[in-house]
């Protein structure tokens, strides 16, 4: 029974290449300790959600129609505003009241912005809270 113990010259030179097996095996159990010990990161928002249904509206709101026409007058529920000061009065009494009316403001396509920001400015100033654009399917074209 022989054994082949190295070449039979008289080679003393050390061995150059390094077994990687152990040193991947490491950095393998250190990269599963990582993973495991690194916490899991929540993307989470924390909303504060009303429970349960909410109760239906009682009564449908009171919606008031406010049109500019092209020339820049204003129309109050169909009714012409002569001036500016009218259109004050009445937009101080739909703010005064406890629960605000609606506005439902639907200006001309061919109006001025100033006549339309004119009775937005009004209404913001004065208070009401409740008022929207109606009809901007028309400024698509």
């Amino acid at each position: 029974m022989g054994m082949n113990i190295g070449s039979g010259g008289g080679d003393d030179e050390p061995m150059i290449e390094m077994n990687m097996t152990p040193l991947i095996d490491v950095m393998l159990v250190l990269i599963i300790m990582l993973i495991i010990t690194i916490p899991i990161q929540n993307h989470a928002i924390n909303l504060n959600m009303p429970a349960g249904n909410p109760p239906p509206p009682t009564a449908p709101p009171v919606v008031v129609t406010v049109d500019v026409d092209f020339d820049g007058t204003v129309i109050w529920d169909g009714i012409i505003v002569p001036d500016r000061a009218t259109l004050e009065a009445k937009l101080q009494a739909v703010a005064a009241t406890p629960t605000q009316p609606e506005v439902h403001l639907r200006p001309n396509k061919l109006v001025a912005y100033k006549s339309v920001a004119a009775v937005m400015a009004s209404a913001q100033r004065l208070g009401v809270t409740k008022i929207g654009m109606v009809g901007n399917e028309q400024f698509l074209k």
